[in-house]
C-alpha cells in the first residue's frame, strides 16, 4: 500500500467512527426524552426452612439438601461429607432422596445396575469392532485391488490396440514398398 492509500484507508475510518459516535450520541438523546419505565421489582427466592423443621416426606424433598428418614418420619440434613449416607443417619432401606417413593437402597441398586449394562454395552462395541476390524480386509485395500484390476485392464487393451496398429502400419509400409519384403512384385532390385 502506498502512503496515499493509508492516508485514505485511515480516514475512512476515522470517519465512520465519528459516524458511529454521532449515531450513538443521537440515541443517547432520544432515549433521555423518552420515559424510561422504572425498573421491575426483583424476586426473591423463597427462604428454605431448615430441613429439621419439615415434617413431611414432601416438604422436605423439595430441598434437595434434606434426607427424609422414614425409621423416625424425620427430615434430616444430607450429610454431604458422605456420598451414601451412614447408617448412624439413617438405613440405606429407610432414606429417601430426591422422591419419597424410591428408598435410597433401591436408588443406588437402580443406577448400579443402569451404570454396568452401559459399561457392558461399551465394552460389547468395543469388542466386536475390534475384531470384526481384524477379520475382514479395510475398504481401503479393496478399493486398491479394484483400481489395480482396472489399470491392469486398460494397459492390456492399450498393448492390443498398439500392435493392432503396429501391423496395420507395417501393412501399409509393405504395399507401399517402405519396407523392404522379398515377395512384393514392386520391391527394388538390389542385386543388379
Amino acid at each position: 500500500m502506498g502512503s496515499i492509500d493509508k492516508a485514505r484507508f485511515l480516514l475512512s475510518i476515522f470517519a465512520v467512527l465519528l459516524i458511529c459516535d454521532a449515531f450513538t450520541g443521537i440515541t443517547s438523546t432520544n432515549a433521555a426524552a423518552t420515559k424510561v419505565p422504572p425498573p421491575a421489582p426483583t424476586i426473591r427466592p423463597p427462604v428454605r426452612k431448615p430441613c429439621n423443621t419439615l415434617t413431611s416426606c414432601e416438604t422436605c424433598l423439595t430441598n434437595v439438601s434434606c434426607l427424609w428418614c422414614q425409621t423416625n418420619k424425620s427430615c434430616t440434613d444430607y450429610p454431604v461429607s458422605y456420598v451414601i449416607p451412614p447408617s448412624s443417619v439413617c438405613k440405606l432401606s429407610q432414606a429417601r432422596w430426591g422422591v419419597c417413593w424410591v428408598n435410597f437402597e433401591a436408588l443406588i441398586i437402580a443406577m448400579a445396575v443402569v451404570g454396568g449394562v452401559l459399561l457392558l454395552a461399551i465394552t460389547v462395541c468395543c469388542c466386536c469392532c475390534c475384531c470384526c476390524k481384524g477379520n475382514r480386509p479395510p475398504r481401503i485395500d479393496r478399493e486398491e485391488e479394484q483400481y489395480a484390476r482396472r489399470r491392469e485392464e486398460i494397459r492390456q487393451r492399450s498393448e492390443e490396440r498398439k500392435a493392432e496398429r503396429k501391423t496395420k502400419h507395417d501393412q501399409i509400409r509393405k504395399k507401399y514398398g517402405l519396407i523392404p519384403d522379398s515377395d512384393h512384385p514392386y520391391s527394388k532390385f538390389d542385386n543388379e
